[in-house]
């Protein structure tokens, strides 16, 4: 068995003294949820003039990637329920950062692609969604934040297929 190093033993401690504060904090479950109400708070506080919620944000992001994406996988490269995106859709596409159009091979199929106006938004976005990312990790030291979001990577890779709506995760092509 490997012996503890100083990383260990204080990260040790640092937990010891966390649950001392809320028993709560022995539940890495918990502790998600409440970093994510955390997030949804700063992330309104920086972007909220823009009227744009994260999940909005994520899908506008994910659209100027594919440029014209189906509406079935648009749901999946973002891990969220049909139901939801086909919900959020018509309010994005209301406002002129999407379109929406039936596919020319199948009818039955619907096609989404950003707008212009889709685009310019979220080049205004991007400063205020990356002070929110920046804030709610910004209690770790910066030499560590890149593992912090990979150890979360891990994760989110690991039980991907428990959630209810699987994200698409590419393998590496390398």
């Amino acid at each position: 068995m490997p012996k503890p190093t100083s990383i260990d033993l204080s990260a040790t401690q640092e937990l010891r003294a966390a649950r001392a504060r809320s028993i709560l904090f022995s539940r890495p479950g918990f502790v998600i949820r409440r970093l994510h109400q955390i997030h949804m708070g700063l992330f309104i506080a920086e972007v909220g003039a823009f009227n744009i919620t994260p999940v909005q944000y994520s899908l506008l992001t994910t659209l100027v990637e594919h440029n014209e994406i189906e509406q079935t996988d648009l749901c999946m490269e973002i891990g969220l329920e049909r139901t939801s995106v086909s919900e959020i859709l018509p309010r994005l596409e209301a406002r002129g950062l999407l379109s929406r159009k039936p596919s020319a091979l199948d009818r039955r199929v619907k096609l989404v692609k950003i707008t212009r106006k889709g685009r310019n938004l979220l080049r205004r976005i991007e400063p205020a969604a990356r002070r929110a990312h920046d804030r709610t990790i910004e209690a770790i030291a910066p030499e560590e934040r890149n593992h912090l979001l990979m150890q979360l990577v891990r994760l989110v890779e690991a039980n991907n297929e428990f959630g209810n709506a699987p994200m698409r995760i590419r393998k590496n092509s390398g």
